[in-house]
């Protein structure tokens, strides 16, 4: 919408999970650097735990990218499933050959033949479950069966789980508790500092192909990080609503005012919510973007 104006190549501040806007922030990083060498060492469960919107997903699909030819990766990226339904998912993710009608018994069977294959060839399989806290208890448990299949050396798969805060709840769960005992490596995500937030935005600008001198005056991001709390999610919601707000005042730049704005549109940021206030925002993003696609500015 703005691209034009501040002189883009595309837009900086998507929500969708985009590996080259990856910021390799202390957080991310270590818990990236923790996966590896878990993984190496042939670990079998691990987890990763953050809030909303601390960027496990973007984290789960920079480790993903990082294993070499010597992994098999299955991803499951809603993990809301009963134990029957975790088997077929995995069964499909491994390109496991297999009858629908088969029983449970016959598709374990099946895996097993398949993950033996690939330890033969000296493949280590790795299995990503993102949003896990969704998982049933029922299904963890059976998730934790599963991973008894292993050759005399070693398991043949290791499990990643990618979780909100809750999973922590979830595996304290009496019926749960031996696979919380086999966590052997756990990470949990920290949302971004002050100068981490601002590094985040100038890094996705820079990605974006903005060019130009310093778009985020400083008090506008030290508005912005008060109001986001460092939570990349919400650091991209706001920044893009700033944007917005500057292009519909022909501005440039982006002031607090603007990032004051974008947050009392923006339900889940930290402010003072005026409801008139609030609807003055909303209003005030609104006639920006019709200005732009009426051809007003």
């Amino acid at each position: 919408m703005y691209r034009t104006h501040f002189a883009l190549r595309e837009p900086p501040f998507g929500l969708t999970p985009d590996t080259a806007f990856a910021f390799a922030c202390v957080p991310h990083q270590e818990a990236l650097n923790t996966l590896l060498v878990a993984v190496a060492n042939g670990e079998g469960f691990m987890k990763i735990t953050g809030e909303v919107g601390t960027g496990k997903t973007l984290l789960c699909r920079r480790f993903l990218a990082e294993l070499d030819g010597e992994f098999v990766s299955a991803y499951l990226p809603n993990p809301y499933l009963d134990p029957l339904g975790l088997l077929l998912a995995l069964a499909d993710e491994l390109r496991v050959a297999f009858d629908r009608d088969n029983d449970r018994h016959q598709l374990v069977k099946a895996l097993n033949h398949v993950l033996l294959e690939y330890a033969r060839a000296g493949k280590r399989v790795v299995v990503c479950l993102d949003e896990a806290q969704a998982m049933p208890l029922e299904t963890l448990e059976s998730l934790r069966l599963l991973s008894n299949l292993e050759t005399e050396k070693r398991k043949l798969f290791q499990v990643v789980l990618f979780g909100q805060p809750e999973l922590d709840t979830r595996l304290k769960h009496e019926s749960v508790r031996q696979l919380q005992q086999r966590i052997t490596y756990h990470y949990q995500l920290s949302p971004l500092s002050r100068r981490e937030t601002e590094y985040y935005v100038g890094h996705r600008l820079r990605v974006a192909g903005y060019v130009g001198d310093r778009l985020f005056h400083r008090s506008a991001m030290d508005a912005l990080y008060r109001a986001s709390a460092g939570v990349p999610r919400l650091v991209n919601v706001l920044a893009h609503k700033a944007m917005l707000a500057a292009y519909g005042e022909d501005r440039h730049y982006v002031s607090a005012a603007h990032v004051r704005k974008a947050a009392l549109d923006t339900p889940a940021a930290r402010s003072a919510r005026s409801p008139v206030l609030a609807a003055g925002a909303a209003l005030f993003v609104a006639v920006a973007a019709l200005a732009y696609w009426f051809g007003y500015r």
